[in-house]
């Protein structure tokens, strides 16, 4: 299927097109537009105006991970789109925190998000078809909390709180014309495994391209080169990244893969 996506929030902004800690994606899938995530704030609709697309043509919403840099805009979208469902895995909650030693920040959805527009949002689990040809992948790697704890991110319960093992995160995986295109946000379950989960969920397909961030900016130089070095042995194409990944990380990873690796900006437009 004939596929374009444009950046409609990232760090880096292009002219009259503003830009925020935070991503959001609009895909266009043959006659379907499909958001995936809305941002820090309402600037992803302002953002989507200016690019010329009206909100509320959107088919369907799709909540990358319960983080607020992509969630915060939802509110927004209900008000201006009366038809579309947003999709998030069940698991999502408001109950994501970043914890250091001695400090606690919740990075979360808005906390009344899901009560507050419970018809508007569906939960799914496990293997999930959204349209013809366009997927909800969870993790299926074992054992992810340590990512958490190494990122100091916790999710909180009614026993205190866990390490975060992004159960909460999911990939929306496109079948195009060029091969399988997988967009995993901030890739918090690690690029690699993201990859290989969509290789094992279709073995006779090829995945062509990652796109998002890679969560690369708080990791050092070295990790950053082995991450690269392991993406390539996957025998993927092209990555197209932005937003947490950064500029350090951006650059490290262009000396290992070239050409195949392209920047984001807001505006920009991938087309498979």
């Amino acid at each position: 299927m004939k596929t374009k996506l444009t950046v409609i929030v990232d760090n880096i902004p292009d002219g009259e097109l503003q830009g925020e800690w935070g991503l959001s994606i609009l895909v266009e899938y043959g006659n379907k537009k499909i958001l995936l995530d809305t941002g820090s704030t309402d600037l992803f609709a302002e953002n989507l105006q200016k690019l010329g697309f009206d909100i509320k043509g959107i088919d369907y919403g799709v909540l990358s991970h319960a983080h607020y840099d992509h969630a915060n805009g939802i509110p927004r979208f209900f008000q201006e789109n009366s038809k579309a469902k947003f999709y998030m895995r069940e698991s999502v909650a408001p109950d994501c925190y970043h914890m250091g030693w001695f400090s606690k920040k919740y990075i979360g959805i808005p906390k009344n998000l899901i009560t507050d527009y419970s018809d508007r949002i569906h939960l799914v689990r496990g293997d999930y078809e959204l349209c013809d040809g366009v997927y909800l992948i969870p993790h299926k790697t074992a054992r992810l909390a340590w990512i958490g704890r190494s990122e100091m991110m916790y999710r909180k319960n009614d026993h205190g709180t866990k390490p975060d093992d992004f159960s909460h995160e999911q990939s929306l995986v496109l079948d195009t014309d060029t091969g399988l295109v997988i967009l995993n946000s901030c890739s918090h379950g690690g690029a690699v495994n993201i990859i290989n989960e969509v290789q094992r969920t279709f073995p006779n397909k090829h995945v062509y391209a990652l796109v998002g961030g890679l969560h690369l900016f708080n990791k050092r130089d070295r990790e950053v080169e082995r991450t690269a070095e392991s993406i390539s042995r996957t025998g993927i194409n092209q990555i197209y990244t932005g937003h947490c990944t950064k500029d350090r990380a951006y650059e490290i990873m262009k000396a290992e893969f070239g050409n195949r690796i392209h920047q984001f900006k807001v505006g920009m437009v991938m087309e498979f």
